[in-house]
């Protein structure tokens, strides 16, 4: 399968987040994508760059490879039963992008044997940032690898076991949030300091960027790169003692456990 077709169905938000990433990426071109909604007319600047626009599911199906389904979970099924007739072990590969929709739920609608992957993106996937959790069934190594290299072109991707899915749904898509929110308690405190709101933003968030570059890039462990700018007696090592003096790494913990309970309990 030198150039698949891809049929992103349900292309809202998340799924033209993936739909433009792709093309940005160059990895992929426009005639390789099919692009599914209701509402065809709001996929009009798809259709301008040669996207195929489509309101039929099985027509998209029937043309495509490799097939993402990025509706909300209560739509999963009456989905999967429509397209059930058209999917073909021998040529399709599936891949869900529905939250907490698992790997036999979906198997249980389908007829044939096709290979099944649920693939857990965060928000950054908008910007091609994505840290993308991917898990699969009946499927063979090529047909694995070639979708953990579709997602590499929105971020990073990495195999997991599908018993960890919820715990990366937390630690990567409600990551994001936490992330945010240390950003915007950075930038209020850069205000408290001396900083107007522009400034401040801008200095917090380029400082998280550089700091997980540190990380990804360098392969460092944290404490590491801490270590580094904590100086005996220093501003940095008072700033830090104080956070924990009132529970910085314990409140994130603990809301991290929050919501991966609140997800095992819905």
């Amino acid at each position: 399968m030198t150039k698949p077709i891809i049929a992103i169905l349900g292309a809202g938000n998340i799924g033209q987040s993936i739909a433009r990433g792709l093309l940005e990426s160059k990895a992929f071109q426009a005639e390789q994508l099919i692009l599914t909604k209701r509402r065809i007319g709001q996929l009009a600047d798809f259709k301008a760059l040669g996207v195929r626009i489509l309101d039929n599911n099985p027509q998209a199906v029937s043309a495509a490879d490799i097939i993402i389904l990025a509706f909300k979970p209560h739509k999963i099924k009456a989905v999967l039963t429509e397209i059930d007739p058209y999917l073909k072990e021998d040529r399709h590969v599936l891949v869900s992008v529905a939250t907490g929709v698992f790997l036999h739920e979906i198997r249980d609608i389908l007829s044939d044997e096709v290979a099944v992957f649920r693939a857990m993106p965060n928000t950054a996937i908008a910007v091609r940032e994505s840290m993308t959790c991917i898990c699969g069934e009946n499927a063979n190594g090529g047909q694995e690898q070639m979708i953990i290299d579709l997602f590499n072109q929105l971020g990073i991707a990495i195999k997991i076991e599908e018993e960890h899915m919820d715990a990366a749904t937390v630690l990567a898509a409600c990551g994001i949030a936490y992330a945010l929110r240390f950003v915007r308690a950075n930038m209020q405190g850069g205000i408290e300091i001396g900083f107007d709101a522009t400034d401040a933003l801008n200095i917090a968030s380029q400082t998280v960027k550089g700091a997980a570059a540190l990380l990804i890039e360098g392969h460092q462990h944290p404490e590491d790169e801490i270590d580094k700018v904590t100086t005996p007696q220093g501003c940095t090592i008072a700033g830090l003692n104080e956070m924990e003096h009132r529970g910085f790494s314990s409140s994130l913990i603990k809301g991290i456990a929050a919501s991966f309970q609140k997800i095992r309990s819905s």
